[in-house]
């Protein structure tokens, strides 16, 4: 059986439908925190069981009888991450897990700008420590972050944002096809995986030239200061610690963190990855 975490978010709801294209649903299972929100899933077979994070007891009832568990990373950020890691992986221990994947980060580092990806270096040494096998699927940049940033561009043709560097944003359907590829043996990696990312790493002023493209009209790019983009965050609303870690994100960028393309990606679709032209075309026709 093959344990999943998250499934009712992007990834891994994703990954659950990618898995049940090759699997019977019975070997299928999932965990999250409101199973009310899986019901669909457990209609079609999928084994659903409530487990938090903030709770090992219910993980480790959760993750009974895993082969491989896919422990889709927290939304959350240091300390609290880490722990809420560190909680579900013993509880795959004590739950017999055959095989632990976990959803990295391309960039993952102790010493990367971006808090997510040290988080992510913290726990890729957690799963080392236990001795079982594991994979840590080392996921280029989500291109829905890219996205998110570009909202407010959307609508003034102005993409205001820090000085960044090229990133790979790669689409979460690509990764979720990716992830139930590794899990069901078609692809299998001991340790972190090589970058699994989209097909080109594009900076804000290629994105802008991107956006003009789709949509025909014309798009500037003004670099903000970091310290003013971060007030702007906060006077917007966002809590102090997250307007530091979207700052953190673009001076990552600038170092190279996020600009490495690799062709391990296509080879686990089978295809060219979908490009950032085309994901923003899709989101953006919604």
């Amino acid at each position: 059986m093959i344990i999943v975490t998250g499934a009712t978010g992007k990834l891994g709801r994703r990954t659950v439908d990618r898995l049940l294209e090759r699997l019977p649903a019975d070997r299928v299972g999932v965990s999250v925190r409101d199973p009310g929100k899986a019901r669909d899933l457990a209609d079609r077979g999928v084994r659903v069981r409530q487990g938090s994070f903030d709770d090992p007891a219910s993980l480790v009832h959760a993750f009974e009888g895993a082969e491989q568990l896919l422990l889709v990373s927290l939304d959350r950020t240091g300390e609290e991450c880490v722990s809420g890691h560190r909680t579900a992986i013993d509880a795959a221990v004590k739950a017999g897990a055959g095989r632990i994947l976990y959803t990295s980060q391309m960039g993952a580092a102790h010493d990367s700008r971006f808090q997510a990806c040290r988080d992510h270096a913290q726990t890729e040494d957690l799963l080392r420590a236990t001795g079982l096998p594991w994979t840590a699927l080392r996921n280029g940049f989500y291109a829905a972050s890219a996205l998110h940033f570009l909202e407010h561009a959307r609508h003034t043709g102005d993409i205001a944002l820090p000085a960044d560097g090229p990133v790979a944003w790669t689409g979460h359907d690509d990764l979720a096809e990716a992830t139930a590829a590794i899990l069901t043996g078609d692809g299998r990696f001991e340790g972190p995986t090589p970058p699994l990312t989209g097909p080109a790493a594009l900076d804000f002023d290629a994105v802008a030239e991107v956006a003009a493209r789709a949509t025909g009209r014309p798009f500037t790019r003004t670099a903000v200061p970091d310290d003013t983009f971060r007030e702007q965050a906060v006077a917007h609303g966002a809590p102090a610690p997250i307007a530091d870690l979207l700052v953190s994100i673009f001076a990552a960028a600038r170092e190279g963190e996020f600009s490495a393309v690799d062709p391990t990606l296509a080879g686990l679709i089978g295809r060219e990855p979908v490009g950032f032209a085309t994901l923003l075309e899709r989101a953006w026709a919604e």
